[in-house]
């Protein structure tokens, strides 16, 4: 597995956390309600279990971003757990996994306008897009991370990033990887970091290694090995050892090549099988053969063939791991998709049935108001109806009383012709004259006997069917005249109406009220005399 060189020390300084049990922090998931803590707790499960369950990694993965998709205003979790899942299967080498999580997070970074994030996915781009040999792509990744570094001014991660350049140029461009390297060393020469400084002094001895100027070569490599011998970082003293052996057996000093790629190897004696040991001994077969020693060459040469025969065979395990995880990463996307098509099959049919139930409450609110109107309708035909009804017992409650009126005002004219008639009989001297007033004194007499209340009550009775009945059946003690009185009260008469009617005193009629309420048991109800005797009319 080729590894481009500028991974082992472009790191960004993003923090850790601390040193917590895979146990506890999923102890602590099961006790959290938080689906901001359930994300977080989530990509910390993970990161603890990359390397020992990696199955399980990608399973807490998944359940952060279906939380962080079904969480309200969390597209930055949602980003953070992209990064998470771009992260792990980037340490699978999936680099093509890797690189559409990394793509997605960017997109939602630079939507949101979170510069900062944005940056550090940008770093993973240009990372992976540099593996893939895209040195467009990758190139245009570290000038944006260039940019915004110089802006913020920081040195370290600038020259980290000129040196990333550079050894992205050192295979076509060997004028603008110098150029880079150049810019890199201006900057790291007032820095205290001899790491760094050590990558850019190797990697300028490099450049002009190749391009043949072996005096600028020579300078470079020389204070390289200084700063080596001197270094405590191991991974800086392996590169500059591997670069500075492989230059002297390009310039045929076999001695050189062969001392510093013993150096590399010691160096590296914990991973015998590993791409560096294999290029070391490579370079140590070539050396002795060059020295003509073909013993220590062959024998130097069979290590470099069970290295190389032991990586590959590594490689192979690790390309079916790679194609196992690859799989199951398209199965689960195939569930994924799958899982979505149901989601939006489900919302469809709630959707469709949501439009039914609302077309159901549509056409019942119509009926419901039709029925309304009907209703409403009816009970104005009925109120309409009731008006006319009581107009109509008022205009015959008048014509009672009209007819009463009328008949009591006949009585009277009758009384005074009687008495008219009686004098004029006592003043005539003949006796014919007084017959005759005696028939017509009769007659009158005879349409004076004539009972007015009678005829009143059967006009009544006609009008107001269901009243005598009610009243005789809840009061049969009552006399006729208290009968009259009540059929007056019935029609809402006052006192001086009915005085008016029956020729009675005002006080005579009072007293005859208080005398029917005593009658009616009214005495001590706070009941209006007219509505009780209204109230009897009802059948």
């Amino acid at each position: 597995m080729h590894r481009i060189i500028f991974f082992i020390f472009f790191i960004y300084c993003n923090g850790g956390y601390a040193q917590t049990s895979s146990e506890t922090l999923i102890d602590s998931l099961s006790l959290t309600q938080d689906p901001l803590n359930k994300i977080e707790l989530c990509k910390r499960i993970a990161e603890k279990l990359t390397d020992s369950d990696w199955e399980k990694a990608i399973t807490y993965l998944d359940f952060a971003e279906k939380e962080a998709q079904e969480t309200k205003y969390s597209e930055f979790n949602l980003a953070s757990v992209y990064v998470a899942k771009g992260e792990l299967y980037a340490s699978k080498d999936l680099l093509d996994i890797a690189l559409d999580y990394f793509l997605k997070a960017q997109e939602i970074y630079k939507v949101q306008n979170h510069e900062a994030e944005a940056i550090k996915v940008e770093h993973y781009l240009a990372i992976i897009y540099a593996q893939f040999n895209n040195k467009e792509k990758a190139l245009h990744y570290f000038f944006k991370l260039y940019d915004y570094q110089v802006k913020n001014n920081d040195s370290i991660k600038i020259v980290k990033i000129l040196n990333n350049i550079g050894t992205l140029y050192i295979k076509e461009d060997l004028d603008s990887a110098l150029h880079y390297f150049n810019k890199g060393k201006q900057i790291i020469s007032t820095l205290d970091n001899h790491a760094l400084l050590g990558y850019i002094t190797t990697n300028l001895g490099r450049v002009y290694g190749l391009k043949g100027d072996t005096i600028q070569a020579n300078a470079y490599f020389s204070k390289s090995m200084k700063l080596a011998q001197n270094a405590s970082n191991k991974n800086f003293k392996l590169f500059a050892f591997g670069a500075f052996s492989k230059y002297s057996l390009q310039e045929k000093q076999y001695d050189s090549a062969i001392y510093y790629a013993n150096k590399a190897l010691d160096l590296n004696s914990d991973n015998a099988y590993s791409f560096s040991n294999q290029n070391t001994t490579n370079i140590l077969s070539k050396a002795y053969e060059g020295k003509g020693d073909y013993k220590t060459a062959v024998h130097y040469f069979k290590r470099y063939d069970q290295i190389r025969d032991s990586l590959n065979v590594e490689e192979k395990a690790v390309n079916l791991e790679r194609i196992k995880l690859d799989q199951d990463y398209k199965i689960r996307s195939k569930i994924s998709v799958i899982e979505e098509e149901k989601k939006r099959f489900k919302l469809y049919i709630a959707g469709l049935m949501l439009l039914l139930g609302t077309l159901i409450l549509g056409m019942l609110l119509i009926r419901y108001r039709n029925r309304n109107i009907k209703s409403l309708l009816e009970k104005e035909q009925l109120k309409i109806k009731h008006q006319d009804l009581h107009q109509h017992l008022d205009l015959k409650n008048k014509e009672l009383i009209g007819k009463a009126m009328s008949e009591i005002h006949r009585k009277e004219i009758y009384n005074h012709i009687l008495t008219d008639l009686k004098a004029v009989k006592l003043k005539a001297v003949k006796k014919e004259t007084q017959q005759a007033i005696d028939v017509i004194l009769q007659k009158l007499q005879k349409d004076m006997d004539s009972d007015i209340w009678k005829e009143f009550e059967l006009s009544f009775e006609q009008v107001h069917k269901s009243f005598f009945e009610n009243l005789a059946l809840h009061h049969p003690t009552l006399t006729p005249k208290d009968r009259r009185l009540c059929a007056l009260l019935f029609m809402d008469l006052t006192t001086k109406e009915i005085s008016q009617i029956t020729g009675q005193s005002f006080k005579t009629v009072e007293n005859s009220r208080t005398r029917l309420r005593k009658k009616l048991e009214l005495t001590n109800e706070k009941v209006n005399l007219s509505t009780y005797l209204n109230s009897l009319s009802v059948n």
